[in-house]
């Protein structure tokens, strides 16, 4: 008899132009993104899902914690960051944050994480016209705003620049199973 697991992860990354913030501010309110690509269909750039990833040992030691009951800050509304960078440098489980020069941590938008259904959490974070605009290379998931904060995976993958005037929606989907 042998044991297996599976981890999955999937990321879905939403590209709109947003000149005057509408789709940002609705975004971070929480609003559906089904909904605003419907609504702002003639501002969708491309939405691009990628899947595949590594947890990073002190992500995966900050579960552990948390699963025995130790003392550990949750990946909730409040504390919970997705982290976008412009390093290429290999993903490794020894790495403890982003890599690149250039990054931005951004908030949980409005009632994410989702979390306690089908195996998985679901975190979605909005950078909007002024932020993050630089070229997206790397990313993750940590439980505060920086590099210094436990992160739990971290992928290396080109997503393009961000330039000013557009609005780019990060969802990652982590599950086990």
């Amino acid at each position: 008899m042998s044991e297996g697991g599976k981890i999955k992860s999937t990321f879905i990354i939403t590209k709109f132009v947003d000149r005057d913030g509408i789709i940002e501010k609705l975004s971070k309110a929480g609003e559906a993104l089904e909904f605003l690509k419907k609504k702002f269909a003639c501002n969708l750039i491309e939405e691009k899902v990628i899947h595949g990833n590594i947890f990073l040992n002190e992500g995966i030691n900050m579960i552990w914690t948390a699963v025995c009951g130790g003392t550990f800050t949750p990946f909730n509304n409040t504390n919970a960051h997705i982290g976008v960078g412009d390093g290429t440098t290999p993903a490794s489980p020894t790495q403890t944050g982003l890599q690149g020069t250039n990054k931005c941590y951004k908030n949980m938008d409005e009632g994410y994480p989702i979390y306690g259904t089908n195996q998985k959490a679901v975190f979605r974070a909005t950078f909007g016209a002024n932020e993050a605009n630089f070229t997206w290379n790397e990313w993750t998931v940590a439980n505060g705003p920086g590099d210094t904060y436990v992160n739990l995976n971290r992928k290396v993958e080109s997503l393009g620049t961000k330039v000013q005037g557009t609005t780019w929606i990060f969802t990652v989907e982590l599950s086990l199973s």
